[in-house]
């Protein structure tokens, strides 16, 4: 090549040609190669292995490879790094996932200074025929940004007292007071809007109204006895105030007369309804 043919070529005057593509590919891969052969070890290589022919194969890609070197410019490629990707995303999303480990929550130490006041409060609609609790709790040294908790507790869940399946408990707690409980029946709570609860920050009071469902048996017994004139069991007859008379007791044929053994008849001639005389005894002499 002369040295004009070199100028249009784009080369130095004293060097040689410009480099092609397909050489500039070579030079990349041989360099990789040198560089792959200074900091990987192919016995770490989980894809790497000789074949019985001496050849070198990719059991990732499934391609052979002449030489170790070859094979570490494969391992730089884009084809190799594609695939250890879409490996690396299949064996996340089949992975199982572990479960956490427990982890305790710190509890906080508080030192209690006693029960609280409270004020129950029995309740009674007559006309849904329900009965309700009203709970009024005190918490006048109540923690700063702390509102009182309750919840339901069953006869087995507590160890103070024998297991009755007729009562169950409601809790109520707020640091830093001792948690106290109620008994109460085991009937199933009505949790409509009349079931509520009100913390008054003035006046630190906790309330919580209790409702329970009617029973359908004392609601039919009742309606029963009503319609019946009965008065429910429990309950004294009510006042006659110049009303109709009281009933007269029941009509039949008279009892006998009875009879007296010490009756003695009035004398003749003496008035009627007269008191007979006291009978005379004789002294004997």
């Amino acid at each position: 090549m002369s040295f004009m043919d070199a100028r249009e070529a784009g080369s130095k005057p004293g060097s040689g040609g410009a480099a092609s593509q397909q050489n500039e590919a070579i030079d990349r891969r041989e360099r990789l190669r040198r560089l792959a052969l200074e900091t990987i070890d192919l016995s770490k290589d989980p894809y790497f292995m000789r074949n019985h022919l001496g050849q070198y194969e990719c059991r990732l890609c499934l391609t052979l490879h002449n030489n170790e070197g070859n094979y570490l410019a494969h391992t730089q490629g884009k084809r190799h790094q594609q695939n250890l990707a879409k490996r690396a995303a299949r064996e996340a999303a089949e992975k199982p996932a572990l479960p956490q480990p427990n982890r305790r929550a710190t509890t906080k130490k508080t030192v209690k200074i006693g029960r609280p006041g409270y004020k129950v409060t029995k309740q009674y609609d007559p006309e849904t025929m329900q009965r309700s609790l009203l709970f009024q709790i005190d918490y006048p040294e109540i923690e700063e940004g702390t509102k009182p908790r309750h919840r339901f507790m069953s006869a087995y869940e507590q160890r103070k007292e024998a297991q009755d399946k007729k009562f169950q408990f409601l809790l109520f707690a707020a640091d830093p007071y001792e948690v106290i409980a109620f008994k109460i029946p085991n009937s199933e709570v009505d949790r409509s809007d009349r079931l509520f609860s009100y913390w008054d920050q003035d006046s630190k009071v906790y309330s919580l109204q209790l409702p329970f469902k009617p029973e359908p048996e004392k609601i039919a017994a009742q309606q029963a006895a009503a319609g019946a004139g009965a008065l429910p069991p429990g309950l004294p007859p009510p006042p006659n105030f110049g009303g109709a008379p009281p009933p007269l007791p029941p009509s039949g044929p008279a009892p006998p007369p009875q009879f007296n053994p010490n009756f003695r008849p009035p004398p003749p001639g003496a008035p009627m309804g007269a008191v007979p005389p006291p009978p005379h005894f004789m002294q004997q002499r």
